[in-house]
């Protein structure tokens, strides 16, 4: 696939970093592949080629710059907007599904045969599912390599690769480097005066029994303490918090419990990752940046919204505001059927009675079907509802994390009893990453459109919102802000 020429030949020559993650440059000169912001010498026109993904270029056998580092760049902010069956794979594949179920899982979850995926994918991103696959397991096993003192061979499995010899082959592709060539790179001296520096999501830190640091890039402007504030008045003993160093979590991973400190910064989240088994990287990182929004593109949100005269003087005053997520999408939902006509303390009260007994992890579906009533301090009609709401994801009726159809998921959450329109609009905010959400109900969202000068009654504060999309999600967390 091949992307609009003039357009890309721009942002590569301004190299605009808000296009890193969108596409990247292949150089046919010198078969290497880069970032849009990369700060080597701009190539000739006549021998660049400009591809989706950095799948895509490693298909067609360019290699990864590693002075810019083109396979650290943030995601596309297409693939939260979409929710068609491209996207919704592109978001599987980031959580390693094809890694623990091959492409005939991925294919299963979506609903298409394995061929017709393909077809898709190759048509959109320029890679099928498992050339997709592979360039994310050759990135994780880059920051194994640097990052870790595991040995070669444990690191090609720990990456999701079949076989040292796969790993051996496809990080020399990829890298131009064996795997020992690139360990060795890590103890280069500092970059000093007239020395280019790396770029800052290719800095890790040590691995220490179990913790491994990342730097996590976003697209600037992030307004870090929208995210931490509404992250810190929801926090629940146990699971998650908030203090000086940041924003700390407990995460349920694939192959056992994991915990993450994430720590905004100039042009990057710090993140560090404590573990359980390594194989959890990849997941644990995806989990992360949809925690925090961070393949978004607040530049094209803050357009939209700030054209509106009553959200402008905000917009302008905080730029960047993300939508904090989920790294659970259950747990979301639970959530938001918790705090239904009750304060955001008084849930936080209830939520620590009920996951009183899973030691740090919020329990799972089948977990709080064997809770007993006693550990559900509600009325008895929502006590049914969160039963039910566990027992459609126990079954696999209704899936969370973002697998499935958007529309079809809220719809199906509509359909448990004692789930409304809010409760489905704001589970699909944050568990599914619907940017185009909207509550024109919530008391705070009708609050915040009073102080703004808004339509403050459902009706006409809906039909007003219109002129969001489609990214309405992000208006409501800055209206909330605005109560």
């Amino acid at each position: 696939m091949e992307l609009d020429f003039e357009t890309c030949r721009k942002a590569a020559t301004s190299r605009d970093s808000r296009f890193d993650g969108v596409f990247v440059t292949a150089v046919k000169s010198t078969r290497i592949y880069c970032r849009p912001s990369c700060p080597a010498i701009t190539p000739k026109a006549e021998n660049v080629r400009f591809l989706p993904t950095a799948a895509a270029a490693q298909r067609e056998g360019y290699r990864a710059c590693l002075r810019c580092r083109p396979d650290a760049a943030p995601g596309s902010p297409d693939w939260d907007v979409r929710g068609d069956v491209v996207g919704r794979a592109m978001r599987l594949i980031a959580d390693g599904v094809v890694d623990r179920d091959g492409v005939p899982g991925l294919a299963g979850r979506l609903g298409y045969t394995e061929r017709h995926l393909h077809r898709m994918l190759t048509a959109e991103v320029g890679a099928g599912p498992l050339a997709l696959a592979r360039a994310q397991r050759a990135q994780t096993a880059r920051v194994l390599i640097e990052t870790t003192g595991l040995g070669l061979a444990e690191i090609a499995f720990a990456a999701g690769f079949g076989s040292v010899r796969q790993f051996n082959d496809t990080v020399r592709e990829i890298y131009g480097r064996t795997p020992s060539q690139l360990r060795a790179r890590r103890s280069r001296p500092a970059p000093g005066p007239g020395r280019p520096t790396r770029p800052i999501e290719a800095d890790w830190a040590s691995r220490d029994e179990g913790v491994i640091s990342v730097r996590l890039p976003f697209r600037a402007p992030l307004h870090a303490e929208s995210l931490l504030s509404f992250l810190r008045d929801r926090a629940v003993d146990g699971i998650d918090a908030v203090d000086d160093e940041g924003y700390h979590r407990n995460l349920r991973l694939p192959h056992g419990a994991g915990r993450a400190t994430l720590v905004p910064r100039a042009g990057h989240v710090a993140a560090t990752l404590h573990l359980a088994d390594v194989r959890d990287l990849a997941p644990a990182v995806a989990r992360c940046r949809r925690l925090f929004d961070l393949d978004a593109d607040p530049v094209a949100v803050d357009a939209v919204l700030g054209a509106d005269p009553a959200l402008a003087p905000v917009v302008l005053k905080e730029e960047g505001v993300r939508v904090p997520r989920a790294s659970d999408g259950f747990e979301i939902a639970v959530r938001a059927v918790v705090g239904q006509q009750i304060s955001v303390a008084a849930a936080r009260t209830v939520l620590r009675r009920l996951i009183a007994a899973d030691a740090g992890l919020f329990p799972t579906a089948e977990e709080l079907l064997t809770r007993p009533d006693e550990a559900f301090s509600m009325p008895e009609s929502r006590r049914r509802t969160l039963r039910a709401l566990a027992a459609a994801v126990a079954t696999g009726d209704l899936d969370l994390d973002g697998g499935e159809d958007r529309a079809e998921t809220v719809e199906r959450l509509r359909a448990v009893p004692g789930i409304g329109d809010w409760t489905a609009q704001y589970t699909a905010m944050r568990a599914l990453g619907d940017p185009d959400s909207f509550l024109p109900t919530d008391l705070g969202v009708l609050r915040g459109a009073r102080a703004a000068g808004l339509p403050d009654t459902p009706k006409t504060l809906a039909a007003h919102a219109e002129r969001w999309r489609p990214w309405r999600s992000y208006a409501v967390i800055r209206l909330w802000r605005m109560q």
